[in-house]
């Protein structure tokens, strides 16, 4: 999909909001469904993959926000890990989305790195968790927000009409 993805600069208008089974949280929403909409006469393959791409970056938007509202804490940095990390594309547009720094570490697995380092300090591989800290901490990517705020908002706008779109059809 990322191949498809980079054939584009973005989205051409087009979102996917993949509720195959309802929108879930934040939006607790039972009785919406998978739709792709902006579809146009130009819109190519490329769009449709980017927009599938964006659909989790806007899901992760809305979460956190939900979260930001819920604690009143504001977000600064937001570390990432799995397999979606491998795209840079996607990481960029997560920052673009959040405004906010994306951080993947070198390792992207880090489920499997964290039973790594427990089973190693288990063992005397390492002897404290400060060391642990330097391994796991190690060799980062950062990515920021290189889109206006106009540009941000614009999107979002997209993104919710999109939803809005999605609702009543259960």
């Amino acid at each position: 999909m990322g191949f498809l993805s980079d054939t584009v600069d973005d989205n051409g208008g087009v979102y996917f909001v993949t509720a195959f089974s309802g929108l879930f949280a934040p939006y607790w929403r039972d009785d919406a469904r998978g739709c792709i909409v902006g579809l146009t006469q130009y819109a190519t393959r490329g769009h449709i993959a980017r927009a599938t791409l964006e659909s989790v970056c806007y899901q992760t938007r809305a979460i956190l926000e939900a979260m930001r509202k819920d604690s009143g804490t504001e977000l600064r940095r937001l570390r990432v890990d799995g397999g979606l990390t491998n795209s840079d594309q996607t990481m960029q547009i997560q920052a673009d989305i959040l405004d906010i720094e994306v951080v993947r570490p070198e390792m992207r697995e880090t489920t499997a790195l964290g039973a790594a380092l427990a089973a190693g300090l288990a063992v005397g591989v390492w002897k404290s968790e400060g060391e642990l800290r330097q391994v796991a901490q190690s060799n980062v990517t950062a990515f920021w927000s290189h889109i206006t705020e106009e540009k941000r908002t614009e999107m979002l706008k997209g993104w919710d009409k999109a939803v809005e779109r999605s609702l009543d059809w259960a």
